[in-house]
């Protein structure tokens, strides 16, 4: 990204080490670190989720009950600057309810969050799971595939990964330096959630510039049968295209405990 498009954001980016500068009543302005990929003058789904994440985090919370699904549609250009968010109650119940989150420009919808919150318990006598761990931060070496993308999310990440990462399939860590939102302590699930979406770039079986392909996604599904913990996201990563158009980037989600979930990425492929 050049320097002319960082002076013709400079008048609608909030500045400082954060994604998000709080505005109040549900409004916010993103930050330079928030910035997208594929568009200079959009946000990154990335920390979008992140600041969904808050809001339904802190929608009527209940003792005991967890979020343990979040599916996020995307309807369109996710714009950088200031946007507002409305949080409602779907499916009010004792141990089962369902949270949408809005996220809207000048009227205009941008995303869709909605999240199951269960009711917790403890089921330690029966816990386990067929996801494997992978080697840790610690074990991994600089990531430096991410250099090929543009936009201020990425270059605010640092990246981890392992000897075997190649085109279609790899193994990345990903943990930034900022807080979500300005002046708001930051919950572990928020830090992590706001970088799942990483996923779709981490291992690209085409990866992006002049006369390649592109495979934005249009939504992002994130299942967790563990609550995350830490600032470390590990991303166990593949991605698939079919012969018309449509691919799905997949991923186990890890923290540095072991896997915590799953996420899902439908994804339009076409030239860029």
């Amino acid at each position: 990204m050049t320097h002319q498009v960082d002076d013709q954001l400079a008048g609608i980016l909030a500045t400082g080490d954060f994604y998000y500068e709080p505005l109040g009543d549900g409004r916010y302005r993103s930050t330079i670190h928030a910035q997208g990929a594929w568009n200079p003058h959009e946000q990154h789904m990335a920390p979008a989720t992140g600041v969904l994440t808050h809001e339904l985090l802190n929608f009527q919370p209940r003792e005991g009950m967890r979020m343990a699904r979040l599916s996020l549609e995307i309807y369109g250009l996710i714009h950088a600057g200031e946007f507002e968010v409305k949080t409602r109650m779907l499916r009010p119940g004792r141990t089962i309810e369902l949270v949408e989150a809005e996220m809207l420009t000048n009227g205009r919808t941008s995303i869709v969050a909605r999240a199951w919150r269960l009711a917790t318990g403890d089921t330690s006598a029966v816990s386990g799971t067929e996801d494997a761990p992978i080697p840790g931060p610690q074990d991994c070496q600089p990531y430096l595939g991410a250099q090929v993308w543009p936009g201020g999310y990425i270059r605010g990440l640092e990246m981890r990964t392992t000897p075997e990462h190649r085109a279609g399939k790899g193994i990345v860590w990903l943990r930034n330096p900022f807080s979500m939102i300005n002046g708001v302590d930051c919950t572990d699930m928020e830090r992590l959630l706001g970088m799942v979406d990483t996923a779709n770039g981490v291992a690209p079986r085409s990866e992006p510039g002049p006369n390649n392909w592109m495979f934005p996604n249009v939504d992002l599904q994130v299942h967790m049968y563990r609550e995350p913990v830490g600032e470390w996201l590990g991303l166990e990563a593949q991605q698939s295209y079919g012969t018309d158009g449509i691919g799905l980037t997949s991923a186990v989600l890890h923290d540095i405990h072991g896997p915590f979930g799953r996420s899902e990425q439908i994804l339009t492929v076409r030239p860029l």
